[in-house]
C-alpha cells in the first residue's frame, strides 16, 4: 500500500527519546522529511544521526513548548529546514508526581504539559494546513486513562481530556482536508520502561528481555497479544493515521493496547 508519506513535512514535540523516537524512525524509513524535537539545543541530535546513518531525511529542532514563542521558534526551525508541516504529531507529554493530597494549583502542570503544549503547536502549524488543503494532526494519549490509577490524578486527568479535544478539533476542520486523531497506547517497552522492568524482574531472578516480558505480562500488565510492542511498533500505527490512506479518518480514538483494558 502506497502510504502517500514521501516528502511530506513531520514535525513530532518530544521525538528525541523513547515513542517519539521510533516514531520519527518510522516516518524516516517511509521517505517523510523529519524534524526531530528536543526541548533544548542538542537534545535531538543522536535521534538524528541515527536516523541519517539508515538513509532517512531528519532535521533537529529545539524549542520550549511551554510558551507560545518557543512553539513558534519550533515550527519557524522546521519551516526553515523543509517548508510548512504537513504532519503534526503531538507526542510530548509525562506524568507528573501529584497525589489527591496535592493543592489544586499543583496539578495545573498536568494541562500545561500534556495538553497546551499540543494545542500552541496545533495553532501554529493549522493556517498553512488549511490553505494547502492537506494535513494530519495527532495527538499521542494513553489508554491508562480508560483505568486510571489514584496516583498522578493531574497525568490521568489532562490525558483523558485528548479525546474530547480532537473530536472538537476535527468538526472545526470540518471539509479542510485536515484530519485531527488520537492514538491511545498501552505499555510501551521504551528503553526506560524495559530498564525498569528488567529491575524489578531481577528480583525475582528473572533475566534477558524474553523472560522478564513474559514475567510482566503475566503479573502486572497483560494484554491480549501477549507481547510488549516497541515505541517503532506503535510509530507504524501512526503512520497509518497520517497516511493518505487514513483520509477518512477524524476525530478518533485509536486504543493501541493489544487489548490490554479488556485482559
Amino acid at each position: 500500500m502506497e502510504l502517500g508519506i514521501k516528502d511530506k513535512v513531520v514535525l513530532i514535540s518530544g521525538s528525541y527519546r523513547g515513542t517519539g523516537a521510533g516514531t520519527a524512525r518510522v516516518f524516516a524509513q517511509e521517505g517523510g522529511l523529519v524534524a526531530v524535537h528536543g526541548h533544548e539545543s542538542g537534545q535531538a541530535d543522536e535521534v538524528v544521526s541515527d536516523i541519517r546513518t539508515n538513509n532517512g531525511n531528519a532535521v533537529a529542532v529545539h524549542g520550549d513548548l511551554g510558551t507560545s514563542e518557543g512553539a513558534e521558534q519550533v515550527v519557524s526551525q522546521v519551516e526553515g529546514a523543509y517548508g510548512p508541516v504537513d504532519v503534526l504529531v503531538n507526542n510530548y507529554g509525562a506524568p507528573g508526581s501529584t497525589k489527591w493530597t496535592d493543592l489544586a494549583e499543583v496539578w495545573k502542570q498536568g494541562w500545561e504539559t500534556n495538553v497546551l503544549t499540543g494545542i500552541r503547536l496545533t495553532q501554529r502549524v493549522l493556517p498553512s494546513m488549511r490553505e494547502r488543503g492537506w494535513g494530519r494532526i495527532i495527538f499521542i494519549g494513553t489508554v491508562g486513562t480508560e483505568r486510571p490509577s489514584e496516583r498522578n490524578p493531574d497525568y490521568y486527568g489532562s490525558k483523558g481530556s485528548l479525546p474530547v479535544v480532537v473530536r472538537s478539533l476535527a468538526k472545526e476542520l470540518r471539509g479542510s482536508g485536515v484530519t485531527a486523531n488520537l492514538v491511545s497506547p498501552g505499555m510501551i517497552a521504551t528503553s526506560e520502561v524495559r530498564e525498569m522492568l528488567q529491575r524489578r524482574a531481577a528480583r525475582h531472578d528473572i533475566h534477558g528481555w524474553e523472560e522478564v516480558q513474559r514475567w510482566a505480562l503475566d503479573n502486572s500488565m497483560p494484554n491480549l497479544t501477549d507481547r510488549i510492542p516497541d515505541p517503532e511498533d506503535i510509530g507504524r500505527y501512526v503512520v497509518f493515521v497520517a497516511s493518505e490512506a487514513a483520509w477518512h479518518l477524524t476525530g478518533m480514538d485509536f486504543k493501541t493496547d493489544g487489548g490490554a483494558i479488556d485482559a
